[in-house]
């Protein structure tokens, strides 16, 4: 081991590690103007981004580009207002699109897919059919995974998901929806994985791959782990804190194939 002493580095340094706001210096007692005004500017972002009309016929014209079917639904929540003062709303089905949804008689799959806008429909706009067209080859082969059809939910709240799989009969949920905007990224997309769907499931049982943006995993990186957490979540019959994310140390099972002891 050296006893030479490592040699410091400007905090300044920092800025080129990071988005996060560091060395922004000071101007008296308080921030220059320049990144006062960055903050300002990224504030007011994310609180358009929170407010912003959520785009489902857009959205759904996507998918369907995509070859792939797709019903759009709502929750309870009526108005973003409601949506934002009541989360419990946002976990529930509206009543008549849920009777909608079940009256198409689809056959039960392997895998939905729900596209909801969340805190961030510019996160949804931005990313979401993007994210699918990189996630739908790594889903396909000889190993396929069914997937059924794809739901765009607005007023959605992650756990929506739940009660959207359970109704379509599907072995494994992924939720898309846009998460709580930062002050550095106010279009981040989220993936929630749960196995089994059904109303009442708790966040320890499903899987998240976070952060998917311009600036953060890109939808390559991400699609990555998706699939992996897909593939193993089927064969193993489990999402959650039973099911830790090694896709970058090892390939999926075969669907069907038994668990080492």
């Amino acid at each position: 081991m050296s006893d030479e002493p490592v040699p410091a580095r400007p905090i300044i340094d920092l800025k080129s590690l990071t988005p996060a706001r560091v060395a922004l210096g000071r101007s008296g007692a308080s921030l220059p103007t320049k990144p006062l005004l960055a903050f300002t500017l990224a504030h007011a972002r994310a609180r358009d981004a929170v407010h912003a009309a959520f785009d489902a016929p857009g959205v759904i014209a996507g998918v369907r580009a995509l070859g792939l079917g797709a019903t759009v639904v709502s929750s309870r929540a009526t108005d973003r207002a409601d949506y934002l003062r009541r989360p419990d709303l946002g976990r529930q089905l509206d009543a008549g699109f849920a009777a909608a949804l079940a009256d198409l008689g689809i056959a039960p799959c392997q895998l939905a897919i729900v596209i909801g806008d969340g805190l961030s429909a510019a996160a949804v706009h931005a990313h979401a059919v993007a994210l699918l067209q990189s996630l739908l080859p790594l889903l396909a082969g000889d190993d396929a995974v069914a997937v059924g059809r794809v739901v765009v939910a607005s007023g959605a709240r992650v756990a929506l998901g739940d009660e959207i799989g359970a109704i379509l009969g599907a072995r494994m949920v992924v939720m898309l929806i846009g998460e709580r905007p930062g002050l550095s990224a106010p279009d981040s997309l989220g993936a929630y994985l749960t196995f089994a769907p059904k109303p009442g499931l708790t966040d320890a049982e499903r899987n998240c791959v976070s952060n998917i943006h311009k600036a953060g995993l890109s939808y390559d990186a991400a699609a990555i782990k998706i699939a992996w957490l897909v593939r193993e979540g089927l064969a193993r019959q489990v999402t959650g804190v039973a099911l830790k994310d090694e896709s970058a140390d090892r390939a999926p099972r075969r669907i069907g194939t038994a668990v080492p002891e």
